[in-house]
């Protein structure tokens, strides 16, 4: 397990900043006397493709909604880079040569990418407290595989306690109430190499859209709490046992930045 501190952050973010490509001069040209034209009018920008960003975003399916016109494209909120200090001495010709990755003696690279589609007017998000957040979750291929929005009620979680994935643990620091993110997140900061089927394939990239509700210092107390149950008259009759209601859905629980780890059990959140 990887543990990253604030000092620990800023190096990997400058080592994964873009370089930039150097530029040709092109060569001069004389001067060219224009006519006066019509104006055309000024449409805007189209959000940058994923293709068109210097990011290891995956390509994503046109269900997930578009973000907003004019924005930036997606970049790194850190980077891991995990060097392997085993080197093989010898490998047969017999020897497939994907043997490094069976063996997992690969170098491997870990990248938490985000937007801000909305920055928010409120304070900014501070550590070790209690955040409540809207969020609608996505595979890459367009599948909405969960959301509290749908629900109509946010969640909440304690913020850097190691209750969600490390995607959430980590994925709002800069974040002020009231804004809005699109956290796009690789498998080993999610549900990890095995996944959590039905619904999670095997090293699923998830896309959450997450707004900053609310932040505070105790657990905030649910918007709607439970309804005390109805007396029944004595001659009545026995009711139908009910379906039991389906749990709602809590943010996915912590996991091991190790690709073959198992899942942590899940914290439930009230």
């Amino acid at each position: 397990m990887i543990t990253l501190t604030r000092t620990s952050i800023l190096p990997l973010l400058i080592a994964g900043a873009a370089s930039l490509s150097a530029q040709t001069a092109a060569p001069a040209k004389p001067p060219v006397h224009h006519t006066t034209a019509a104006t055309t009018p000024h449409t805007a920008a189209a959000a940058p493709t994923a293709s068109a960003c210097a990011t290891d975003i995956p390509p994503l399916s046109p269900k997930i909604p578009a973000l907003p016109a004019g924005l930036p494209c997606p970049k790194p909120l850190y980077i891991i880079t995990t060097e392997q200090p085993a080197k093989l001495s010898y490998v047969s010709p017999l020897m497939n040569p994907t043997l490094k990755e069976t063996l997992g003696l690969e170098p491997s690279k870990i990248e938490l990418d985000y937007v801000d589609t909305k920055i928010g007017t409120g304070p900014l998000a501070q550590p070790k407290k209690w955040y409540s957040i809207h969020y609608t979750g996505y595979l890459v291929d367009g599948t909405k595989f969960d959301s509290s929005v749908d629900r109509g009620e946010p969640i909440n979680i304690p913020y850097g306690g190691h209750s969600v994935i490390p995607g959430w643990d980590t994925g709002f620091d800069g974040m002020h109430v009231g804004g809005k993110r699109r956290l796009f997140i690789p498998f080993q900061l999610a549900y990890g190499a095995n996944g959590r089927p039905p619904q999670i394939p095997a090293k699923a990239e998830l896309i959450f859209d997450v707004e900053l509700v609310a932040q505070s210092d105790t657990q905030p107390a649910p918007k709607t709490p439970p309804a005390a149950p109805a007396s029944k008259p004595a001659d009545s009759k026995p009711a139908t046992p009910a379906a039991p209601a389906p749990a709602a859905a809590t943010p996915p629980p912590t996991q091991s930045t190790t690709p073959d780890s198992a899942t942590k059990p899940q914290t439930p959140q009230k």
